[in-house]
């Protein structure tokens, strides 16, 4: 697949320095550009973003071997007993672990310490372009100044923070306690910087514990970022619908993408679950997840894949049909 720039006209990004330069200094080994969003469905034009030596043990012919011997791995096991111990499915589960381990991992990867290792640091990267790509989407259409915004999923503030810097009127939400309270102390003290009062036409980002499904109101736009991957399809097409549902004009989602390579990493990666595993990992199909805005009366109107070593997310901008 690759980018068809034919049928649409693509956002060029340029790099935003208060998010990127102080990770690129440390950047290992080559990340991939970020391509141009566009609307368009084929992506394989991006860069592979693994080296030679990862290439030489699933390449080729390899590749068919080993799904064959992934198959007859079963990871489910391990899944079932991990509901067990928290006393429910996948929600108590992702809840249980980023209020716990899953948090402190997280908190350093979206952090801006040196105590990551290099996957970690990769991640960060990953997710910071996707902070940029939703900020210039934004951006882009106008000023951000009183402009309700809905951060569904906010973790430690990422995307929220610079959002009420914008002049955005941000209401953030994550299923963590722990994410809350972290992204809550952050707001404060880069809102604030050091000072009583915010600012004149800045407003404090409202902060809540809540999951996707308890989430209401109307807003402007409703940002979902890299949380549909702990919601299987069954289940994504619903939440899908109720994110459109708080949303006036705008819905950005980003999601894992679901094909036959990303698949692969993903089933190697169940092989060696880790104490930082804990949790399901759902991919999906851009494809699917645009029946599910159909079906709700949303159009996509910008997309594209971010990528880096161990970081890949398409990002989509959706609008009433």
């Amino acid at each position: 697949m690759a980018f068809t720039s034919l049928l649409y006209c693509p956002i060029q990004l340029s790099p935003n320095p208060t998010l990127l330069s102080r990770h690129r200094r440390k950047t290992p080994g080559t990340v991939a550009a970020v391509p141009p969003l566009s609307t368009a469905t084929d992506v394989s034009v991006v860069g592979n973003p693994f080296d030679s030596t990862t290439l030489a043990v699933i390449g080729g012919s390899s590749v068919a071997a080993l799904a064959a011997v992934l198959s007859f791995t079963d990871p489910e096991r391990r899944r079932q007993i991990q509901a067990e111990e928290v006393g429910g499915g996948d929600k108590e589960v992702v809840r249980e672990y980023f209020n716990n381990d899953g948090f402190q991992r997280w908190r350093r990867i979206y952090g801006e310490t040196d105590d990551v290792n290099k996957v970690q640091l990769d991640i960060r990267i990953g997710h910071a372009k996707t902070v940029e790509n939703v900020m210039k989407m934004l951006t882009d259409e106008g000023s951000l100044k009183g402009v309700t915004v809905c951060d569904a999923g906010c973790g430690t503030g990422s995307l929220s923070i610079p959002l009420a810097k914008e002049g955005a009127v941000v209401s953030a939400s994550d299923i963590s306690a722990a994410m809350v309270a972290e992204a809550e102390k952050k707001a404060r003290e880069e809102l604030l910087e050091g000072k009583d009062e915010l600012s004149s036409g800045l407003v404090m980002p409202k902060f809540e514990v809540s999951d996707l499904e308890r989430l209401s109101g109307k807003y402007d736009t409703v940002v979902c970022l890299d949380v549909l991957i702990h919601y299987p399809q069954s289940k994504a097409d619903a939440m899908i619908a109720h994110l459109a549902s708080l949303a006036e004009n705008r819905l950005i989602l980003s999601f894992a993408p679901k094909t036959f390579y990303y698949s692969l990493l993903k089933r190697i990666g169940e092989l060696f679950p880790g104490p930082s595993k804990a949790t399901r990992a759902y991919l999906h199909a851009e494809a699917d997840v645009e029946r599910a805005l159909q079906k709700v009366g949303w159009r996509i109107r910008k997309r594209g894949l971010i990528t880096t070593q161990f970081y890949f997310a398409n990002l989509v901008e959706a609008v009433r049909a």
